[in-house]
């Protein structure tokens, strides 16, 4: 294996309860007006209230709430016009993926003036950028531990932002915060992280020794605990787990990029608003039965750490019984299994696929080529 580079951030706070201590954590990094980025449903269900009066004893905050899923780019740019107005000196972001995707943008732009249109791509962000603090809500996309953010363009595209620059200055997993999560988006959210994991550990692209290492237990983390989360949502182990499982996750992924199985996925959510981790969960089958022939040995090395019962369990670690462990997983989750389930018609697929295909920073990370009628007949199969 080559040399490698790896980046994360710097300081990472995993501790139950953790989120109350943010007016501590804020101070540190010199934040005296912070703006919080979150979403309204967090913040009316209460899910936010101790860590915002904690904060709100120790710093003078600004609120911006109006975080929608995906976020589009209007989105994006409201909060760094917030951040600016407000003369925030520092970011928090407090929620699922959308949420902390948000504050690092707000971050980057309040302080560098750099337009969002100009650092679309991997790296065109330079910075500087105002103090970050992660805490996420969900255990899923690992954001709080990536330098990427994606975004939701007027045309309908999933866009990254790609820097490094976009590294939190402290993450905080506070397992306490995701506990009563429903179980859809506990599923939901899982899979997200399961396939963060898989793709880092079969990137044809800055696969490395550290990244293969944290996929492998992300994997186990999650795959392991995902059963009992959904049956309990206040298995506070299990939650503490699977919010582990997916900052590994995030940090191999953020070193040894997604692939096709993203690249895929994307369009889904973009034409047709399918929250991302379910749109992973409908290609997620029929991307790994594609890549197989390329990629047998590498997921014969991960069937071990996946979660397997009944007829699964006993069968050889090969790349055939990780991906029957995986049907069998995701079919007992409370998830659509069917791209027809969430109103994709045949005649849909052909643009899905010409779409898919502009994906190319994803789609070069994959173990084998995907081509346009490729594509169209993942999409087929996934119909």
């Amino acid at each position: 294996m080559s040399g490698f580079t790896f980046d994360t951030p710097p300081r990472l706070v995993c501790e139950d309860g953790a989120a109350l201590r943010l007016g501590a954590l804020a101070r540190e990094l010199g934040m005296r007006r912070p703006l919080v980025v979150t979403d309204r449903g967090l913040l009316d269900a209460g899910v936010l209230a101790g860590p915002l009066d904690a904060l709100g004893e120790a710093a003078d905050v600004a609120l911006f709430a109006d975080v929608r899923a995906d976020p589009p780019q209007d989105t994006v740019e409201a909060a760094a016009a917030m951040a600016r107005d407000r003369g925030a000196d520092g970011v928090i972001g407090l929620g699922g993926g959308s949420s902390l995707d948000t504050a690092k943008l707000a971050a980057l732009l309040a302080r560098s003036g750099e337009s969002l249109a100009d650092v679309f791509g991997v790296e065109r962000a330079r910075g500087p950028r105002l103090p970050l603090i992660q805490v996420p809500t969900t255990a899923g996309t690992g954001s709080e531990v990536t330098p990427i953010a994606i975004v939701t363009t007027p045309t309908h595209e999933k866009v990254g932002v790609v820097a490094r620059v976009l590294h939190a200055d402290v993450a905080v997993l506070d397992a306490t915060l995701t506990v009563g999560l429903p179980a859809r988006v506990t599923a939901m959210t899982a899979v997200d992280a399961m396939v963060h994991a898989i793709e880092a550990y079969t990137s044809r692209r800055r696969k490395n020794v550290l990244s293969d290492t944290l996929a492998v237990r992300a994997l186990a983390l999650l795959s392991r605990h995902l059963p009992r989360a959904v049956a309990d949502g206040a298995d506070l182990d299990a939650r503490r787990a699977l919010l582990q499982g997916a900052a590994l996750a995030g940090m191999a992924f953020a070193n040894a990029p997604v692939a096709a199985v993203h690249a895929l996925a994307y369009p889904l959510g973009g034409h047709f608003g399918v929250p991302h981790g379910l749109s992973n969960a409908l290609v997620l089958h029929q991307v790994l039965a594609f890549n197989l022939p390329a990629a047998d040995r590498m997921y014969a090395e991960l069937a071990p750490s996946l979660r397997a019962t009944g007829s699964a369990a006993a069968r050889p670690a090969t790349g055939q019984a990780l991906l029957d462990g995986l049907a069998e997983l995701t079919a007992a989750l409370p998830l659509e299994r069917r791209l027809r389930e969430v109103g994709v018609a045949a005649d849909d697929l052909p643009m899905l696929a010409r779409d898919a295909m502009q994906v190319q920073r994803l789609l070069v990370n994959n173990p084998r080529d995907v081509t346009y009628d490729d594509a169209l007949a993942i999409y087929r199969a996934a119909l």
